[in-house]
């Protein structure tokens, strides 16, 4: 085994947020291109499950047999759940409200965390998570301009704090068993699940292909430039998926799985970054901080349980 180096940690956690950061972004032009969010989601998970497949067999083909008993029935919730459910509410959350704000509804899932440990768990938790839960509460209001009586899709505001429910799942499940087993293991099995599920509902085959070769607008501050579908769908599978993922994933040979988590919280500071200067979106003073609070909440939330099993590997947004 590899020493740990916490400088190739960082590196790769970093390198990790930062496309998926992006991929917010390339994700939002796809939507605007007319793909709708059930059948982006149904390529990304496919696409990336393939990807997955073909990596497990060159490098650990361990990882392609599958788990039994209670472990399979944990996977298949992982895979529903903690894979599908979860980007199919982030795609129609970035799809209709500012994508910063999306990924900072998204990011409660840690308070929900805490929130289900403390009251339904009864775990004993520090203090600070009631100072995250209240810093996190004030920032969101600051950001949304609930206090300036904006007004905001409300299926987007639910499909964000429904990525929040799904991604405080994944935490959850992770902690009855998941998280025991190999993460190359966990993510093929549960990509399978979500896969299998989502070509259910919305087969990847019902793609109208004619959509592939047209070349739409980048928009915003990149308006004038232009790129074909299948340019856009490629780097949501690859780039934003299967490298980051994998960043991430290899970070935890370096770094704790809080560690990775906590630098992760990057994303949501960054894409709405991403959304002022790609989507011209609004980021007044008073987003800024309010944005700063929210991930300050969330942090203090995340390390506000004293013991508890850490879950690998960081999930995709």
């Amino acid at each position: 085994m590899l020493p740990r180096n916490p400088a190739v940690g960082f590196a790769l956690v970093v390198l990790g947020a930062s496309l998926f950061i992006v991929n917010a972004g390339v994700s939002r032009v796809a939507l605007r291109a007319g793909v709708d969010p059930l059948t982006l989601t149904t390529i990304r998970v496919t696409g990336t499950f393939v990807v997955l497949v073909l990596v497990a067999a060159l490098v650990r083909r361990s990882a392609l047999r599958p788990p039994s008993g209670r472990l399979a029935l944990l996977l298949v919730a992982h895979g529903l759940i903690g894979v599908a459910a979860l980007q199919w509410t982030y795609f129609v959350a970035i799809d209709r409200l500012p994508v910063g704000m999306a990924l900072l509804l998204e990011y409660q899932a840690p308070i929900l965390v805490a929130l289900w440990a403390r009251l339904v768990q009864k775990e004993s938790v520090r203090s600070r998570m009631w100072v995250g839960l209240a810093l996190a509460t004030v920032g969101l209001a600051a950001v949304t301009g609930i206090g300036k009586g904006v007004v905001f899709d409300p299926v987007g505001i639910l499909a964000g704090f429904g990525a929040a429910l799904c991604l405080a799942a994944y935490f959850l499940i992770g902690e009855h068993g998941v998280g025991t087993l190999d993460p190359l293991r966990v993510i093929v099995w549960s990509f399978l699940v979500a896969s299998v599920a989502l070509n259910a509902v919305s087969p990847a085959t019902g793609f109208p292909l004619h959509l592939l070769t047209e070349k739409v607008s980048l928009l915003g501050s990149l308006g004038e430039h232009v790129a074909p579908v299948w340019i856009l769908l490629v780097w949501i599978v690859v780039l934003g998926t299967v490298v980051p993922f994998a960043a991430e994933l290899f970070a935890l040979r370096h770094l704790s799985a809080t560690t990775v988590t906590m630098v992760a919280m990057l994303e949501p500071v960054g894409v709405s970054i991403l959304g002022w200067w790609w989507f011209v979106e609004r980021l007044d003073a008073l987003a800024v901080l309010g944005g700063a609070a929210v991930v300050t909440g969330i942090v203090l939330a995340q390390s506000a349980r004293r013991a508890h099993v850490q879950v690998e590997p960081p999930l995709v947004t």
